[in-house]
């Protein structure tokens, strides 16, 4: 009996290295979004060469600027989804298979890709997924076509709400050079 039960804790100790396809699925998912705001970076960077034509008149011009705005916002979102499938899939090889020795040991390592808990990894994908939002919203208020004065209240009360809900994530985090908050997992 005692030997059915080793066998057993043993194949499921050793089931959490399924998690490996999330992993590599997460960092290839990752990797595409680089490349595609990458290239989407490069194609309006070759674009922008026609801003300083002088053929392009005034209003054409306000279109290719706020075009190009619209295009750099798009760029932002690709890089900050790209990040958060990096962050994704470097804190479940952590929280599942090993603690990443170059990354602990490292002296350029950022803390941002050190997770010590599941709360700690959804707490940092939860900032940038935020971030993301906050970034769509801006990419929907550069479009947005001002019609009456209630629909400027309601960029300004969305604007609002953004700042609160980034004092709220800062204000959970701990002061530099305090210590963290228990059960924090930072």
């Amino acid at each position: 009996m005692k030997r059915i039960e080793h066998f057993f804790e043993g194949a499921l100790w050793n089931s959490r290295y399924i998690v490996l396809l999330a992993v590599i699925s997460s960092l290839l998912a990752g990797g595409a979004m680089f490349y595609m705001a990458t290239v989407d970076a490069i194609y309006m960077l070759a674009h922008l060469g026609e801003y300083a034509s002088p053929a392009l008149e005034g209003h054409a011009r306000g279109e290719l600027r706020g075009t190009t705005i619209t295009h750099v916002v798009e760029i932002v979102d690709g890089y900050l989804l790209a990040t958060v499938m990096l962050i994704f899939a470097l804190g479940l090889y952590e929280l599942f298979i090993s603690k990443i020795d170059q990354a602990t040991h490292a002296e350029n390592s950022s803390n941002v890709l050190l997770i010590d808990s599941l709360d700690d990894l959804k707490a940092r994908l939860a900032k940038v997924i935020l971030m993301i939002l906050i970034v769509k919203y801006f990419e929907h208020a550069i479009a947005m076509e001002f019609e009456s004065p209630a629909d400027l209240l309601y960029l300004a009360g969305g604007i609002t709400l953004i700042g609160l809900a980034l004092y709220l994530t800062h204000a959970a985090d701990p002061k530099d050079g305090a210590p963290p908050k228990p059960g924090g997992g930072h």
